[in-house]
């Protein structure tokens, strides 16, 4: 029975300390066998949201049991909504920048672009550093996440099918997305809680622009002799944009404008900005659908002028643009495994494994040797957690050292596919060609990045420390 387990100290506000108890012990066994199955995805065609799913159940089910044979039910409740929150924040921004990937890859977009890179005549080493690049420098403004998925779309159309060079591009992404995202506040998720916190201020965070980028160039450089040196087999084909397909692209801008805006200037999660601009986009959905008719019977009378039977036949197959059909081609699976993720490490964190691990490490390491250590976590547990359990712990650190557990935090996940959101949408956008393993065998480079980016921050930032 639960009221068997050991006895616990008591900590703030009446939450419990159960990192000796059975109950923490059993929940902490019950995530290592999640997490192994996740690890296991290609092996065994298993769903990675699965196991983390029951394993989020079951933590909470056995802490909410313990709390309520304590007479403390309200304690529990609180801390899980508060998890739930931050989970549902991340999944509507998510969700929007899914829906707006898919329509612009209905629109056509990607597809266009393919054309013109085949079309330019990159072979694959020029497609490897191009996408590399654009994700390094566009991940400081549309956040590490939504920028891999553009450019993992991109790759994959240009080269489809092929599954070493895809793999090999995306693990690229991947890193380069995490490193653009460590010298922004809008980049990734821990830099917004640093800033936030006022740790570190605005324009604070370019000081770890040079240590970014060498995270990404390094790996980059290694990673690119083993690209292989030919053209993409795709044949150039003349591609039309759907109607309102640079529109949409205007758009999709327009709403990382607002949840920027929203963020820097109101204070107010970028959550907001992003479901504004789902609105956007509805608006927009509704115009085309309501044109439609007008604009078809334009493009028909063309046509039919031009004598063109092969135009006829494809405006006679148009479907009006319909919003949640987009939404419905969402990635669900990740979103799934994150709401499994965020509650698992937010049931641990309760139980008071976070904490007893902060103050382990700043307890008896030296705040240098602690951040590079939780930068090597934060790939296996997320850097959320990791930076939230740093945050609320306030180690007295530094302004050096508190940028460098921003670095690590930030570009720690590269070394996991699993690590970042980043590396797991991406694993859901290209299953099948860019797996766990397939990141796992470049993990001994990537920490290479790792490794020199940290040392140039302590030499570039000595004067901080």
């Amino acid at each position: 029975m639960l009221l068997c387990f050991s006895s616990p100290t008591w900590a703030v506000e009446g939450q419990l300390n159960l990192t000796n108890s059975t109950v923490g012990l059993i929940c902490i066994g019950i995530f290592c066998i999640a997490y192994a199955v996740v690890m296991l995805e290609e092996k065994l065609h298993l769903r990675k949201s699965k196991p983390v799913l029951v394993a989020a159940g079951l933590i909470w089910i056995l802490i909410g049991a313990y709390y309520v044979n304590n007479d403390m039910p309200d304690i529990t409740e609180a801390a899980f909504r508060h998890n739930l929150l931050e989970f549902a924040e991340l999944m509507l921004f998510l969700l929007v920048a899914m829906t707006y990937i898919n329509a612009l890859e209905e629109r056509r977009v990607f597809d266009a672009l393919r054309s013109w890179m085949i079309r330019k005549g990159f072979n694959y080493k020029n497609l490897f550093w191009i996408t590399g690049f654009l994700a390094f420098f566009i991940s400081p403004i549309a956040d590490n996440l939504t920028t891999a998925l553009l450019m993992c779309a991109v790759v994959m159309k240009v080269a489809e099918g092929d599954k070493p060079f895809i793999n090999l591009s995306c693990i690229n992404i991947v890193i380069a997305a995490n490193a653009g995202g460590a010298f922004s506040p809008f980049g990734d998720i821990t830099t917004l809680m640093v800033w936030q916190a006022g740790l570190v201020h605005f324009n604070e965070f370019m000081v770890l622009f040079l240590p970014s980028l060498v995270n990404y160039l390094v790996p980059a450089a290694i990673m690119s002799f083993y690209v292989a040196d030919k053209q993409p087999t795709a044949h150039y084909e003349d591609v039309e944009l759907k109607r309102g397909a640079v529109r949409i692209l205007v758009l999709f801008l327009l709403t990382i404008g607002t949840a920027v805006a929203s963020h820097s200037f109101l204070h107010l999660p970028p959550v907001l900005g992003m479901m504004m601009g789902l609105g956007y986009l509805q608006f927009f959905g509704y115009f085309l659908r309501m044109t439609l008719p007008g604009s078809l019977a334009r493009k028909r009378a063309h046509a039919e002028q031009l004598g063109d039977n092969d135009r006829l036949a494809k405006l006679g197959s148009v479907v009006p643009f319909d919003v949640f059909s987009k939404v419905s081609r969402a990635e669900w699976d990740t979103l799934l495994f994150f709401y499994g993720i965020v509650m698992c490490v937010g049931g641990l964190g309760f139980l008071g494994y976070l904490n007893l691990m902060s103050e382990m490490l700043y307890g008896n390491w030296s705040a240098t040797t602690a951040n590079i250590f939780l930068g090597v976590i934060s790939a296996v547990i997320d850097n959320i957690p990791v930076m939230f359990a740093v945050l609320s712990m306030q180690p007295d650190m530094s302004h050096g050292q508190w940028l460098l557990i921003t670095l690590t935090a930030g570009v720690g996940g590269s070394l996991l596919s699993i690590g970042s959101a980043a590396g797991v949408a991406l694993m859901g956008q290209a299953r099948g060609y860019y797996t766990f393993f397939g990141h796992l065998k470049w993990m001994p480079v990537i920490a290479l990045g790792y490794g020199a980016s940290i040392m140039l921050h302590l030499w570039l930032n000595a004067d901080l420390f």
